[in-house]
């Protein structure tokens, strides 16, 4: 791809987020109820290509299992509230009550509480009696010390996740956690990330992950890409990933899945992420939104409460109604937030594609004008598109 000047020392690619592209009907359209949305990792099926994000305002272990039961993978928190106390109820409602200008440093005392792996392997099991399939998430710099907690309850998924993970971290003050001999040595399979680009995805292909996060700043909450200067737009993210993922595929024969992680608010975003390659796609804000989030219509990031350099913002997002609304619907709203799968579904039908690896071959355009084009009287109003 062509590069544009910025300057006379430096120049770089064009990069485009999910408002900047469209998904180019077909020749082709099909029933929606001939559609397979159904996703598989490793030895484990779902009925929904989602994974509810690891953030504390989202997921429970009792919104994980209503997750699980509707066919999707709640992926629980590790480092969080959940197991630092052993009843946090009572601080989400006062999260809920803080001023805005006081949440960030009440939110960094409250996560000052050591974590206790006795609580890691009870939040697990919780999760496990429930019958569905559990995924925890732990930052790198906690894999290895917490790794026994997760296997002692069982875990069927760990997800190893930060704002950036690299499989070649280098420090010269402490032993990094090696990825590779770690998820080659650990019994139960890894996704790690997240990355933004074809190298990085590729080295973190290479580790031996069976799933791969794709997003660095793009979620609701997350300030990364203001305080950082960090980031990719998620359509080029995604697309160069998926990119890495056929390159791997070719060397190894081993297909790794390509996760996007946040940027998506709307049913069209998550056809336009699988669309650029996704295999499925990890949900945050959309479930906050959830009558059974634990912070009912509130979101912040995993790095909100970071103890010296927070990367995140307590954001309302305002009860919209039940998981199962927001996933499957039906809607009684007309801004594409409610019935986010089943608005999928219409859109792979729409185009024709029977599967999720087969809508990643949809025809996809650049489109700037596709959320303004025609929508005068939505937007000056603030309904519908125009919100």
């Amino acid at each position: 791809m062509a590069e544009i000047e910025i300057g006379i020392f430096k120049s770089g690619r064009q990069a485009y987020g999910f408002d900047d592209i469209a998904i180019v009907p077909s020749r082709r359209t099909r029933d929606p109820e001939d559609v397979d949305i159904a996703w598989e990792i490793d030895a484990y099926r779902f009925d929904l290509p989602v994974l509810g994000s690891a953030m504390d305002g989202v997921m429970s272990p009792s919104t994980a299992i209503e997750l699980g039961k509707l066919g999707g993978l709640g992926v629980l928190n590790l480092e969080g509230l959940w197991t630092r106390y052993e009843d946090p109820t009572h601080l989400f409602d006062e999260i809920r009550e803080l001023d805005d200008e006081k949440a960030t440093s009440r939110m960094q005392q409250m996560y000052s509480e050591p974590i206790i792996p006795e609580l890691v392997t009870e939040r697990i099991r919780q999760m496990k009696e429930a019958g569905i399939t559990t995924a925890g998430a732990l930052t790198p710099q906690r894999t290895v010390s917490l790794a026994p907690a997760c296997l002692a309850a069982e875990l069927d998924i760990l997800v190893v996740q930060g704002t950036v993970v690299s499989a070649e971290h280098v420090s010269k003050t402490s032993e990094p956690l090696n990825l590779k001999r770690f998820i080659r040595e650990f019994e139960i399979p890894v996704i790690v990330g997240g990355c933004a680009s074809y190298q990085a995805g590729l080295h973190l292909m290479r580790t031996g992950a069976v799933g791969v996060l794709v997003g660095v700043g793009p979620g609701n909450a997350c300030t990364t890409r203001g305080v950082l200067g960090l980031g990719v737009p998620q359509a080029t993210a995604i697309a160069d990933v998926a990119g890495a993922r056929m390159r791997h595929l070719d060397e190894t024969g081993v297909y790794v899945h390509v996760i996007a992680d946040g940027g998506m608010s709307k049913g069209g975003d998550i056809a336009k992420a699988i669309a650029c390659g996704a295999d499925a796609v990890m949900l945050g804000s959309p479930l906050s939104s959830a009558f059974e989030a634990p912070a009912r219509g509130f979101h912040w990031g995993m790095a909100t409460f970071h103890p010296t350099l927070p990367r995140g913002a307590r954001v309302r997002t305002s009860v919209r109604g039940s998981l199962r609304e927001i996933l499957l619907g039906p809607a009684h709203e007309n801004d594409g937030r409610m019935n986010l799968f089943g608005a999928l579904r219409t859109a792979m039908a729409t185009c024709g594609y029977e599967t999720v690896k087969e809508f990643q071959k949809a025809e996809v355009m650049v489109a700037p004008s596709l959320q303004t084009e025609g929508k005068f009287f939505q937007r000056s109003q603030g309904v519908g598109m125009g919100h």
